[in-house]
């Protein structure tokens, strides 16, 4: 356990969320996503549902802000626009974390081809169906600086 780390954030999902880089992405599915079929690097965490995790990835995960659109969701079928309580929980959750950013709806094979090129695949035990989301990471900015200074890589 460490302090002020949400204990969901195990070793291995703080390491791959340090070891991503600008411009990678993570997408966190629910229980009946075929994760093991189009995740590059596989992060279980049954037992757990997708808000919590999303809550907890974004309170240590900048997103991008370099790009229109860095936060994706699964749609109901080819229903672009249609919210389901997970999609309006999901975009609650990310307008608490990021609150100038969308959530844009990817359908069916747009959402499976971007989540087999992430970076990384987080998969919950949530049993609500669609409930996938997948979040850009950004830069956390150093601090203004003197050109002159020396650059403290422990000071953000």
């Amino acid at each position: 356990m460490l302090k002020g780390l949400d204990p969901l954030l195990s070793p291995e999902l703080l390491f791959t969320l340090r070891a991503m880089g600008h411009g990678d992405e993570i997408a966190i599915v629910d229980g009946n996503y075929p994760g093991v079929e189009h995740a590059r690097r596989l992060i279980r965490l049954d037992g757990h549902r997708l808000i919590t995790v999303l809550n907890a990835v974004l309170s240590v995960l900048p997103i991008d802000d370099f790009v229109a659109e860095a936060i994706f969701r699964s749609t109901v079928k080819a229903e672009r626009d249609r919210l389901d309580p997970v999609h309006e929980e999901m975009i609650d959750c990310c307008a608490r974390h990021e609150p100038h950013r969308q959530v844009v709806p990817l359908i069916g094979q747009d959402f499976y081809g971007r989540v087999k090129t992430a970076h990384a695949v987080i998969q919950t035990g949530e049993p609500r169906l669609y409930a996938n989301i997948i979040l850009r990471k950004g830069v956390i900015y150093p601090k203004e600086a003197d050109a002159h200074a020396e650059v403290d890589p422990f000071v953000y």
